[in-house]
């Protein structure tokens, strides 16, 4: 079992439901005003986490759309203890105005901001905005440029860098990160690229949801890599399903699927954007599930105790983080947190560690 305490986090709705879109329990709600209603309730309620994944254009189609770097900075502002990890896609944003961005985020949050590096998947979100949208490797490629720069930019050097994408001339960044050394990097993607960069730049690998044997192989990959400074952390994304009975929970995900299917022609715009490299498409297409970044097929569905045993049999393998879907978002979480936070907490109390927080 990983050292680290366990961390849980929720996904904003950037896009609205994350199961979903015609639930009637749940209407579409993308705003500002939900998405800061519902962190400021995660916060309160223990989560230790949010993400904010970024898309300029909904990957679903003509549809309300959170913009997250606004979205984070305001964010900072209003929450006091809750991280904020906010997704960008490298060809958005020159590395150096990112940097800068990201630092002021860190000294509005006091210590509390992270970024997600995600390479792209929604083709025309770039090449609708004449951007291009390059091959699956070359993205890569132009990522691990992107993310050293913004890394040792956000370090405090004062940076010359010569690479094929960027040409950094003696550039520095003031003010400093006066909280620690720079804000944590996240890093999704589970191609062989996405994995070398990780083990190269990430602080923590953010995985897909997906069953305990083939997560337990991803980290043993990764962990083996040549890395420099501290050893990679782990996140798992995961769909939660949780009644006081299995049944119960199996009658709400066989709902929830059953709405799933009303939204196939908004599914079918997004299978067609998407790059079929991209390896989170292959491994979603696995199994039957609800949620997005493999959602239920993480197994977090059954009585309390069962979701329980299973986050810390994750745990036990090295997940730390786990970035958690729910719907409807905010009934759930309140179920979460009443009914399978205490559960882990007293057995991680049996195993003779209190803290499911955040270490300083």
């Amino acid at each position: 079992m990983t050292s680290h305490p366990i961390r849980f986090g929720v996904w904003a709705p950037v896009h609205g439901n994350r199961a979903a879109f015609q639930d009637p329990r749940e209407p579409y709600d993308a705003s500002w005003q939900r998405n800061r209603r519902l962190v400021l309730q995660a916060e309160e309620l223990g989560f230790d986490t949010t993400l904010i994944a970024q898309h300029t254009i909904n990957p679903h189609g003509e549809m309300d759309q959170l913009e997250a770097w606004s979205a984070a900075a305001a964010l900072a502002e209003a929450t006091s203890r809750i991280e904020l990890i906010t997704a960008i896609k490298p060809y958005l944003f020159h590395p150096v105005v990112l940097a800068k961005m990201a630092l002021q985020i860190e000294a509005i949050s006091e210590g509390r901001f992270a970024i997600n590096l995600v390479n792209a998947w929604n083709r025309p979100e770039l090449a609708k905005a004449g951007i291009g949208f390059a091959e699956h490797d070359e993205r890569y490629a132009y990522g691990r440029e992107w993310i050293e720069v913004v890394s040792r930019l956000t370090e405090g050097e004062r940076l010359t860098f010569k690479g094929r994408f960027f040409a950094i001339e003696d550039y520095e960044l003031w003010p400093k990160d006066i909280w620690r050394t720079r804000p944590r990097i996240y890093v999704g993607g589970e191609s062989e690229p996405a994995r070398d960069l990780v083990a190269r730049w990430g602080d923590v690998w953010f995985i897909n949801g997906q069953a305990l044997p083939d997560v337990r192989q991803l980290i043993a990959d990764v962990a083996r890599r040549e890395r420099r400074g501290r050893p990679v952390r782990f996140g798992l994304s995961a769909f939660v399903i949780a009644r006081p009975t299995r049944r119960e929970a199996e009658e709400e995900l066989a709902h929830l699927m059953e709405l799933a299917a009303l939204d196939a022609p908004l599914r079918a715009i997004q299978r067609a954007n998407t790059d079929p490299a991209v390896v989170m498409t292959q491994t979603m297409a696995k199994s039957p599930r609800v949620g997005t970044n493999g959602g239920t097929a993480a197994g977090l569905v059954g009585s309390y105790d069962e979701v329980a045993s299973r986050i810390l049999a994750f745990h036990h393998e090295g997940i730390e983080t786990f970035m958690l879907q729910f719907q409807p978002l905010e009934r759930e979480l309140q179920r979460f947190a009443a009914e399978i936070m205490p559960r882990v907490r007293r057995a991680r109390a049996a195993l003779g560690n209190l803290d499911v927080k955040e270490e300083a």
